[in-house]
């Protein structure tokens, strides 16, 4: 048993600690709001936090994150930035199928928890290892502008 601090709760995982923390979240615990992308840390589609930062979890073993924290899109809505986020994302309507999108609002979050008034180039440095097919990058940088200013 591995514990993990996951959303500002202590859990148990019974998994191997070389497991993915995207198999844990979603195999263990149940929690679906990361998605499957690649399995190569290439997509984005499984971002979370670890220790604050934006970490793509389906090549960051469980074993890694003992003692931290772990943020899931699941805790978004209850965090302020978080927050900002997903109501600039609902706002400015950026998603089309959405399956990319918890990975966004995670890469957006964590870089508007270090810039609070972030540029085009540092918006699309932040949010470049998250792949969007449906291609709506413009209105998630209008919609990274837009919780900018909602948090200020």
């Amino acid at each position: 048993m591995i514990t993990l601090n996951i959303n500002g709760k202590d859990v148990q995982v019974d998994a191997d600690p070389s497991t993915p923390i995207l198999w844990a979240l979603r195999d263990n615990l149940n929690m679906t709001g990361t998605k499957f992308g690649c399995g190569m840390a290439l997509c984005g589609a499984c971002t979370v936090h670890l220790g604050g930062q934006a970490i793509r979890s389906c090549v960051t073993p469980i074993s890694a994150a003992e003692g931290q924290k772990i943020t899931t899109i699941e805790a978004m809505e209850s965090d302020k930035v978080g927050k900002a986020v997903q109501e600039a994302w609902v706002k400015i309507d950026v998603p089309q199928c959405g399956y990319c999108q918890s990975g966004q609002i995670m890469s957006a979050t964590a870089l508007l928890r270090t810039n609070k008034n972030p540029s085009d180039a540092e918006i699309d440095n932040a949010m470049a290892g998250n792949i969007c097919r449906c291609g709506t990058y413009q209105r998630i940088r209008v919609a990274i502008k837009d919780a900018a200013k909602a948090i200020a």
